[in-house]
């Protein structure tokens, strides 16, 4: 039902790229009734070919698992949150239930940090590229 702004998507891409980081990006293809909603950049899934991987759809169990996951960015929906648990996680809430899950994983479990938004509701890519990170289940 999440459905990010362009702005947003831009930030993530940007972050993401720069992170020198191998990626899976999870990525629901845009509705037709939602113009600009979940939109890559234009070439971005070509620009760094080795780096990473965007697909529509995972069996997000089953790669949370994997120990080559070293951290999961999530917007904290429950099941998500239960799933990610063991693997840190960066946060960034968007409504309903989802600030009191993150804030269960940042300051109750201590299994990840939540990013900071500015005045738009938009977190930026400094916010992603703050979080240094140790791999799995370990933040420093």
């Amino acid at each position: 039902m999440a459905v990010l702004p362009t702005e947003q998507m831009e930030e993530i891409a940007n972050a993401l790229g720069s992170s020198k980081r191998p990626v899976l990006w999870v990525v629901r293809p845009p509705l037709a009734h939602l113009k600009g909603g979940n939109s890559l950049l234009e070439g971005f899934v070509e620009a760094k070919p080795e780096q990473g991987l965007v697909v529509p759809l995972c069996p997000q169990l089953d790669v949370l698992a994997h120990r080559a996951i070293g951290c999961f960015a999530t917007h904290c929906r429950w099941n998500s949150t239960l799933e990610g648990l063991g693997v840190s996680m960066i946060t960034a809430p968007l409504r309903s239930d989802q600030p009191t899950n993150s804030k269960f994983v940042s300051d109750v479990w201590e299994m990840g940090l939540r990013v900071g938004v500015d005045q738009n509701e938009v977190f930026r890519r400094e916010e992603l590229e703050r979080w240094p990170w140790k791999g799995r289940g370990a933040l420093s």
